[in-house]
């Protein structure tokens, strides 16, 4: 087993992959800033490192004496990301650069990078997007994920740091934070809990890839310091649901016939978006997955305990 750092260990994937990892017998760093509330990952076995992301000198420290490195953390959400690009230039880009500085002079042997598998392939019209198709983001949050990607492939050809890059699909669970703006189901959620209309972009007909948040880490561990055929992978289910679908199942889940207010698709949006998992698959094996009722549910479950509601 390895000593493994997770950065950003208490956001929404950090946190369960903490668990994960932990469960699997590796020695197990989780660093974060803390700032706002306890560690979300449910283990004891981790180390918990308080520190800042944009602070070179907390880097160095957490990467110091591990084996490998998960970036999992974000200081933007799309959101964000297209309200102010230079934001996210002048922190994911420019610190996830000074990160991979850090692991090259610590001696880090690899690194594991949360890419987007949405965004990042753009508005081509195919609908279903394997790793070997053209990448044409549009969105300033998807072109910052584009532009790690290619700094990761110029640190494994001057330094030699090996990286895998995770092409995630549209990750939903318990532990996410819906304040974040980020993310329909959780938002959805919220907003039927307190009883206030559920927003929709467009007509409904939207397609996204939704990935329950414990399926995905099940996928990501099993690779962890594991000689793998490729760099690069998609990671989701591999069926498209529609927003319509989406809200279908909120309905029957929350049992809650809910008001929706239909507004305008924001230019950056991709119509649809479905991520073809075979190379994982073909090299990993399947696995089951929680149905998208099942993972809204558990979701739910725990909003409303969360809440009082």
């Amino acid at each position: 087993m390895a000593k493994a750092v997770v950065i950003g260990a208490n956001g929404f994937i950090g946190s369960h992959l903490v668990d994960g990892l932990a469960s699997a017998g590796h020695e197990v760093r989780a660093f974060d800033r803390y700032s706002s509330r306890r560690p979300t990952f449910r283990t004891t076995d981790a180390e918990v490192r308080v520190g800042e992301f944009l602070s070179r000198s907390d880097i160095e420290s957490a990467v110091r004496g591990q084996d490998h490195v998960f970036h999992f953390l974000s200081t933007t959400t799309p959101a964000t990301a297209e309200s102010d690009p230079t934001l996210d230039i002048r922190t994911n880009l420019a610190q996830t650069v000074e990160l991979l500085e850090s692991c090259v002079a610590a001696g880090v042997g690899h690194v594991y990078f949360a890419s987007t598998g949405g965004a990042i392939y753009g508005q081509q019209g195919k609908g279903e997007y394997a790793e070997d198709d053209r990448t044409l983001p549009i969105s300033p949050y998807a072109i910052g994920k584009l532009a790690i990607e290619r700094y990761l492939g110029y640190f494994k050809a001057t330094h030699g740091l090996d990286s895998t890059i995770f092409r995630i699909s549209n990750p939903y669970g318990t532990r996410q934070h819906p304040n974040k703006k980020q993310g329909l189901i959780p938002i959805a959620l919220r907003q039927i809990i307190t009883g206030k209309p559920v927003m929709q972009f467009g007509d409904g007909s939207m397609v996204r890839d939704y990935v329950y948040v414990e399926d995905l880490v099940d996928m990501i561990v099993p690779m962890t310091g594991r000689d793998t055929a490729h760099d690069l992978y998609n990671l989701g289910s591999g069926a498209g649901h529609s927003v319509a679908e989406v809200l279908d199942s909120l309905r029957r889940v929350t049992g809650i016939d809910f008001a929706v207010e239909e507004r305008p698709t924001p230019p950056t949006f991709v119509d649809r978006v479905v991520l073809d998992t075979s190379r994982y698959r073909g090299e990993f094996g399947s696995q089951p997955l929680t149905s998208l009722d099942d993972g809204i549910r558990k979701t739910f479950e725990e909003m409303k305990e969360e809440t009082g509601a």
